[in-house]
């Protein structure tokens, strides 16, 4: 016993049992949902649980009297992927731009972050009142889209910038003094290199648009985004088919995120392996 004690330093004890409760706040909810979406034909939205069955996730892909899961599902997961590449790709070319200084950069910077301090619902708000006034009729694949990159960029901006700060120029330096070209640099040294965080800045994008409310709620048109489609039903459906949505687009995020993992380790392997 005083092995142990003398293992760790005071305060372990309080910390981790405070860390443990911090586990179940964050994820006892979801825990609860997925626990509910179980619920035998009979069961309800509440505890104690009638039967275990999988008949809810039968019914989510059934047609349903209310909501449209499977449109508003598409959509989030399409719009998802657009926000994804343009923030990768925006972001990848900004903190090349940000390498080099040149005129107006500080003012462009923190124009860029100006998205983060305004309340979300006045940029939708803002946005959609944008597009009525030129006559355009906002849809989940224009005003929406442009309003989660107002969301997605800076953040994957700051990423880039924290990237390339930290990136050793000694690497270009003997790549071009062995005879590559500019692009043949980029293309064999810069971009393998800050990939693993590119990575995390699309899975970011992604995040950020696939459950995105505020910024959604005044761009989408009459066709609704998942986020949208479960707050409107939340009034509607009084059967656990909305917990069972829920636990299948946890379960959908989750695996977005093992494959970033996945993928940003296999590429660390690869890299050792070509250093070796």
């Amino acid at each position: 016993m005083a092995r142990i004690n003398q293992r760790h330093k005071p305060g372990f004890v309080p910390l981790t049992l405070f860390f443990i409760l911090f586990l179940i706040f964050l994820y006892g909810p979801t825990a609860t949902i997925a626990i509910l979406s179980f619920q035998g034909p009979d069961g309800g939205l509440t505890f104690p649980m009638n039967g275990i069955s999988l008949h809810w996730f039968r019914q989510l892909f059934e047609p349903q009297q209310v909501g449209d899961f499977g449109g508003s599902l598409l959509r989030s997961v399409m719009l998802g992927f657009a926000v994804m590449i343009c923030t990768a790709a925006f972001s990848l070319l900004a903190g090349l731009a940000y390498r080099r200084k040149f005129k107006g950069s500080d003012a462009l910077f923190y124009l860029s972050l100006v998205s983060l301090i305004l309340p979300s619902i006045l940029i939708s708000l803002g946005i959609g009142i944008m597009f009525d006034r030129l006559g355009l009729a906002p849809t989940w694949y224009t005003s929406a889209f442009g309003a989660h990159l107002t969301w997605t960029l800076p953040f994957g901006l700051l990423i880039m910038f924290a990237v390339f700060n930290r990136f050793n120029r000694s690497y270009e330096a003997a790549a071009m003094d062995m005879g590559a070209t500019a692009w043949q640099t980029f293309r064999f040294v810069v971009f393998p290199l800050v990939l693993p965080s590119l990575i995390g800045v699309s899975l970011f994008g992604f995040t950020l648009s696939y459950d995105e409310f505020a910024r959604t709620l005044m761009t989408s048109g009459t066709f609704n985004t998942l986020p949208l489609e479960i707050y409107g039903m939340t009034t509607n459906v009084t059967t656990p088919v909305l917990y069972a949505l829920g636990t299948v687009t946890t379960l959908f995020s989750f695996s977005l995120i093992f494959c970033a993992m996945f993928a940003v380790h296999l590429l660390k392997k690869h890299r050792a392996k070509t250093v070796n």
